[in-house]
Protein backbone atom coordinates (compact mmCIF):
# COMPACT_ATOMS: atom_id res chain seq x y z
CA UNK A 1 0.00 0.00 0.00
CA UNK A 2 1.15 3.81 -0.89
CA UNK A 3 0.99 6.33 1.62
CA UNK A 4 1.10 9.66 0.38
CA UNK A 5 1.78 13.15 2.64
CA UNK A 6 -0.42 15.11 0.50
CA UNK A 7 -3.63 14.78 -2.05
CA UNK A 8 -1.69 16.76 -4.07
CA UNK A 9 1.04 13.95 -4.78
CA UNK A 10 -2.34 11.44 -6.48
CA UNK A 11 -2.75 14.07 -9.08
CA UNK A 12 -1.32 12.83 -12.40
CA UNK A 13 -0.57 9.66 -11.36
CA UNK A 14 -3.85 7.97 -13.00
CA UNK A 15 -3.77 4.68 -14.86
CA UNK A 16 -4.31 3.71 -18.58
CA UNK A 17 -6.09 0.98 -19.58
CA UNK A 18 -6.07 -0.90 -22.67
CA UNK A 19 -9.05 -0.97 -24.92
CA UNK A 20 -9.22 -4.30 -26.47
CA UNK A 21 -12.27 -4.21 -28.52
CA UNK A 22 -11.78 -1.22 -30.48
CA UNK A 23 -9.94 -1.84 -33.46
CA UNK A 24 -9.47 -5.65 -34.98
CA UNK A 25 -6.32 -7.51 -33.22
CA UNK A 26 -3.47 -6.85 -34.97
CA UNK A 27 -4.01 -3.31 -36.09
CA UNK A 28 -3.00 -1.11 -33.10
CA UNK A 29 -2.61 -0.72 -29.51
CA UNK A 30 -5.18 1.88 -28.10
CA UNK A 31 -5.32 3.29 -24.36
CA UNK A 32 -7.53 5.15 -22.07
CA UNK A 33 -5.82 7.62 -19.74
CA UNK A 34 -8.51 7.34 -16.68
CA UNK A 35 -8.34 10.98 -16.07
CA UNK A 36 -11.40 10.79 -13.76
CA UNK A 37 -9.17 9.26 -10.65
CA UNK A 38 -7.24 12.33 -9.79
CA UNK A 39 -8.81 13.02 -6.51
CA UNK A 40 -10.89 16.29 -7.72
CA UNK A 41 -12.20 13.74 -10.61
CA UNK A 42 -11.12 15.63 -13.42
CA UNK A 43 -8.08 16.15 -15.78
CA UNK A 44 -8.29 19.74 -14.56
CA UNK A 45 -6.89 19.02 -11.19
CA UNK A 46 -3.60 18.80 -13.63
CA UNK A 47 -4.08 22.34 -14.33
CA UNK A 48 -5.20 23.68 -11.15
CA UNK A 49 -1.94 22.17 -9.36
CA UNK A 50 0.16 23.19 -12.64
CA UNK A 51 -1.06 27.20 -12.25
CA UNK A 52 -0.08 27.26 -8.25
CA UNK A 53 2.86 25.55 -8.33
CA UNK A 54 4.19 27.89 -11.23
CA UNK A 55 2.93 30.94 -9.53
CA UNK A 56 4.58 29.76 -6.06
CA UNK A 57 7.73 29.02 -7.92
CA UNK A 58 7.45 32.51 -9.45
CA UNK A 59 7.09 34.31 -6.63
CA UNK A 60 3.85 35.75 -7.54
CA UNK A 61 1.77 33.46 -4.35
CA UNK A 62 2.84 34.61 -1.20
CA UNK A 63 1.35 32.91 2.20
CA UNK A 64 -1.69 33.73 3.08
CA UNK A 65 -2.23 34.63 -0.63
CA UNK A 66 -6.18 34.29 -2.23
CA UNK A 67 -6.63 32.35 -5.35
CA UNK A 68 -8.92 33.90 -7.45
CA UNK A 69 -11.31 32.35 -10.45
CA UNK A 70 -13.85 32.00 -12.84
CA UNK A 71 -15.17 28.68 -13.46
CA UNK A 72 -17.78 26.64 -14.26
CA UNK A 73 -17.10 23.43 -11.81
CA UNK A 74 -13.68 21.27 -12.72
CA UNK A 75 -11.14 23.64 -12.77
CA UNK A 76 -12.53 25.39 -9.87
CA UNK A 77 -13.12 22.19 -7.54
CA UNK A 78 -9.17 21.59 -8.45
CA UNK A 79 -7.85 25.36 -7.38
CA UNK A 80 -10.41 25.18 -3.89
CA UNK A 81 -8.79 21.55 -3.07
CA UNK A 82 -5.28 22.86 -4.17
CA UNK A 83 -5.52 25.81 -2.06
CA UNK A 84 -6.90 24.08 1.12
CA UNK A 85 -3.55 22.25 0.85
CA UNK A 86 -1.34 25.06 0.45
CA UNK A 87 -2.86 26.92 2.63
CA UNK A 88 -4.37 29.96 0.31
CA UNK A 89 -7.91 31.43 0.86
CA UNK A 90 -9.93 30.95 -2.58
CA UNK A 91 -12.53 32.73 -3.90
CA UNK A 92 -14.24 31.88 -7.34
CA UNK A 93 -17.30 33.84 -9.66
CA UNK A 94 -19.30 30.90 -11.47
CA UNK A 95 -22.68 31.72 -13.70
CA UNK A 96 -26.11 31.06 -12.13
CA UNK A 97 -26.94 28.22 -14.29
CA UNK A 98 -24.20 25.91 -12.32
CA UNK A 99 -25.62 23.61 -10.23
CA UNK A 100 -25.54 23.90 -6.72
CA UNK A 101 -23.72 20.50 -6.17
CA UNK A 102 -20.77 22.10 -7.81
CA UNK A 103 -21.34 25.53 -5.27
CA UNK A 104 -21.60 23.07 -2.59
CA UNK A 105 -18.22 21.23 -3.38
CA UNK A 106 -15.89 24.08 -3.49
CA UNK A 107 -17.62 25.54 -0.29
CA UNK A 108 -16.41 21.94 0.84
CA UNK A 109 -12.81 23.02 0.48
CA UNK A 110 -13.53 26.15 2.42
CA UNK A 111 -14.07 28.35 -1.05
CA UNK A 112 -16.28 31.69 -1.51
CA UNK A 113 -18.49 31.57 -4.36
CA UNK A 114 -20.11 34.39 -6.14
CA UNK A 115 -22.69 33.47 -8.29
CA UNK A 116 -23.23 35.79 -11.02
CA UNK A 117 -25.53 36.30 -13.86
CA UNK A 118 -25.32 33.66 -17.07
CA UNK A 119 -27.15 36.34 -19.69
CA UNK A 120 -24.16 38.70 -19.90
CA UNK A 121 -21.67 38.89 -22.61
CA UNK A 122 -18.02 37.43 -21.65
CA UNK A 123 -16.35 41.12 -21.36
CA UNK A 124 -19.70 42.30 -19.63
CA UNK A 125 -17.93 44.22 -15.94
CA UNK A 126 -20.62 42.14 -14.17
CA UNK A 127 -19.71 38.91 -16.11
CA UNK A 128 -18.58 35.83 -14.07
CA UNK A 129 -15.01 36.28 -15.72
CA UNK A 130 -15.32 40.11 -14.98
CA UNK A 131 -15.82 39.76 -11.69
CA UNK A 132 -13.31 37.45 -11.14
CA UNK A 133 -10.58 39.72 -12.03
CA UNK A 134 -12.45 42.43 -10.05
CA UNK A 135 -12.04 40.54 -6.94
CA UNK A 136 -8.70 39.64 -7.76
CA UNK A 137 -7.36 43.25 -7.95
CA UNK A 138 -9.29 44.51 -5.09
CA UNK A 139 -8.37 41.84 -2.91
CA UNK A 140 -5.13 42.25 -0.79
CA UNK A 141 -2.82 39.03 -1.94
CA UNK A 142 -5.62 38.92 -4.68
CA UNK A 143 -3.98 36.19 -7.19
CA UNK A 144 -6.36 35.70 -10.74
CA UNK A 145 -5.24 32.41 -11.84
CA UNK A 146 -6.95 33.09 -15.40
CA UNK A 147 -7.73 29.33 -16.37
CA UNK A 148 -8.25 30.89 -19.88
CA UNK A 149 -5.07 32.51 -20.94
CA UNK A 150 -2.93 31.28 -18.34
CA UNK A 151 -0.03 29.54 -20.18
Amino acid sequence: MNVYDSVLELIGNTPLVRLNKIVKPGMATIYAKLENLNPGGSVKDRMAWNMVRHAEQAGLLKPGATLVESTSGNTGLGLAMTAAVRGYRAIFTMPDKMSQEKIDMLKAYGADVIVTRTDLPHDHPDSYVEVAKRVARETPGGFYTDQYYNM
